[in-house]
């Protein structure tokens, strides 16, 4: 039996807002919906994602340039790559990438709802359950703050946690890692984020001065363009370097792997262009035996996680899940308890937006 092809592309922005601003420029969230219906009258739904900055430039990408080359097209997730090439003039990745994700997304919500499956399903599910770490915007937290989320985690049942780090001074750095690690005891990973702050020199003081704190991995201490720089830091220090979440297709993530220059990839799965280019990242980690550890999105992040061979983290930023900002129109089907993420979508995806 043939695919039904692609009649029609329509989009939706969203604003949802934080409950607990990522700082002055990031107050909000913002996802352009997109809905895919085949020429059967089967509808599949999709988003693009980005905080605060760009949604409207990603609905724009969509609505212009992909639902014009979609339609006519199978009603399956198989022409991604055409779909890049497409946009490529444009830019390999960044914008093109977050909007093609949108797209991306509802093929496969679409194609899994046809076969009366959920898009973990229709992979081929692996995992019944994964850890979580409890994860925070928090640098702009005071020390109060801070401890007082550590111990929410704690609380919780978390069995690792993320913090922010890049104070102007450093020793402000190191004194409230080990408050958050007297916190959470010796026994939880710690892991901390740099959000590309530093320089070279800045990140290799930084790491040992982090040595007594026992971090699991340092994540994004350089800008990510800067693969030399990772490579060399790994080089000079022996910490575990983590960086995905600003690496936009699965090209550069295996720039990152042949150049040694990373021990944990993160992708985000929007970001990379969706689910598509994003279970090949999945490979990549697999054949270079790094870990895999999916970039914020817990409702999408988990489904796909559930659905390859190795273990992941998944993470869990506190008052940032779309459920926890009432975004959703109805239940995702996934559940955190105790430091573990079960569950996931009925059918499809699960995703819908009030």
């Amino acid at each position: 039996m043939s695919v039904p092809l692609v009649a029609g592309v329509r989009t939706r922005l969203i604003t949802i807002p934080l409950r607990r601003p990522w700082g002055a420029d990031v107050t909000d969230l913002r996802v352009v919906e997109v809905e895919v219906a085949d020429e059967s009258g089967d509808r599949g739904y999709g988003f693009s994602w980005t905080p605060s900055i760009g949604g409207t430039a990603a609905q724009a990408l969509i609505e212009t340039d992909l639902a014009p080359f979609a339609a006519g097209r199978p009603a399956e997730p198989s022409w991604w790559d055409d779909a890049w090439r497409h946009l490529h003039e444009a830019g390999g990745g960044g914008i093109t990438t977050i909007a093609l994700a949108g797209l991306d997304l509802a093929l496969w919500d679409l194609a899994a709802r046809r076969s009366g499956r959920s898009v973990t399903e229709a992979i081929g599910r692996r995992h019944d359950a994964l850890v979580a770490y409890g994860s925070g915007v928090n640098l702009h937290y005071s020390m109060d703050e801070l401890v007082a989320q550590a111990t929410h985690w704690v609380e919780a049942g978390f069995g690792a946690v993320k913090v922010k780090v890049g104070k102007p001074d450093l020793a402000e750095d190191v004194e409230r890692l080990r408050a958050v690690r007297d916190v959470i005891g010796p026994d939880r990973a710690l892991m901390v984020d740099a959000n590309q702050r530093w320089d070279l020199e800045r990140a290799v003081a930084a790491a040992a001065a982090f040595e007594p704190a026992r971090i699991a991995w340092l994540e994004e201490p350089l800008r990510a363009e800067d693969l030399g720089g990772h490579a060399e830091l790994r080089r000079r220090t022996g910490v575990r370097i983590a960086v995905g979440e600003n690496l936009h297709t699965e090209h550069r993530f295996a720039e990152y792997l042949d150049a040694g220059a990373a021990d944990v990839l993160q992708p985000n799965i929007v970001r990379v262009g969706g689910i598509t280019p994003a279970l090949r990242i999945a490979r990549l980690a697999e054949s270079a035996g790094v870990e895999l550890a999916f970039h914020l999105l817990p409702e999408l992040s988990a489904q796909l996680a559930f659905a390859i061979p190795q273990a992941t983290r998944i993470e869990v930023v506190e008052d940032a899940g779309f459920a926890e900002l009432g975004a959703l129109s109805a239940p995702s089907g996934l559940a955190v308890v105790d430091g573990a993420v079960t569950g996931g979508a009925a059918l499809g995806l699960g995703l819908r937006f009030r």
